[in-house]
């Protein structure tokens, strides 16, 4: 319990999808929270960050937030509503709440706008963060791509960020890495191969768990991919492993 009043709020990095990639301190502020909520897709489906914190805690402890999936933004800002309510009963009375998300919670996170949203309402509450492991780590670890040394840079994008921005990135980057690919990885692939960046790329989705798919990205040419993938373009390419 939360001794200061107000209550706490934490959002917990679970990684991205091995159970085993969770951090030491992530593990413990999800065992030692009052409540343990994890968000859930409108498709109902059992999502990566509830499948990790399953691995380690009761069902019964885990307490799920509906988020929708879709682009009606009138039905996403109502589940932003409905989810702070329900977050919002056990912080009024001073308690820790602490929400899983896949990969780190300062990334692309639906933690974000939880947090903002109940702080909209309860702004005396208590938001901390645990940092977890993201996708573009585990990939390159499980590829052999070495990301950055010396002086080299590096740009992480969503596929969303639209053709241009890519086209710039690649141009001015040693390493490029995209999330987000879903139907967009067809036109992203056809970006990489007229900059001559296609070569050394890597794909990789469902990383660690049932249906893992790593492969050069060159032969996800024409396909498409789960909107979770990601892709890095490496000047040097996979280098160990």
């Amino acid at each position: 319990m939360n001794e200061r009043g107000g209550g706490r709020l934490i959002g917990v990095g679970a990684g991205p999808g091995d159970p085993e990639l969770l951090t030491v301190k992530g593990l413990r502020i999800l065992r030692e929270a009052d409540e343990v909520f994890v968000p859930v897709a409108d498709t109902g489906e059992v999502g990566r960050a509830e499948a990790t914190v399953r691995e380690y805690l009761d069902e019964g402890r885990v307490r799920r937030l509906l988020f929708a999936l879709s682009g009606d933004e009138e039905a996403r800002a109502r589940n932003w509503e409905n989810a702070a309510r329900e977050v919002s009963g056990p912080l009024s009375e001073g308690k820790t709440c602490a929400f899983a998300t896949i990969g780190d919670p300062n990334v692309y996170s639906t933690f974000t706008y939880l947090a903002r949203t109940v702080r909209l309402h309860m702004p005396e509450v208590q938001v901390e963060t645990v940092p977890g492991i993201t996708a573009m780590q585990d990939l390159a670890a499980r590829s052999g791509t070495v990301l950055l040394e010396g002086d080299e840079r590096l740009v992480l994008l969503p596929f969303t960020a639209g053709e241009g921005r890519l086209r710039e990135a690649l141009d001015l980057f040693e390493t490029v890495v995209c999330y987000k690919g879903g139907s967009r990885m067809v036109g992203v692939l056809g970006v990489a191969a007229e900059a001559g960046r296609l070569e050394h790329a890597v794909y990789g989705a469902r990383l660690g768990i049932e249906g893992e798919v790593l492969a050069p990205a060159s032969g996800m040419s024409g396909r498409d991919a789960p909107y979770l993938s990601t892709v890095i373009f490496s000047r040097k390419g996979a280098e160990f492993g």
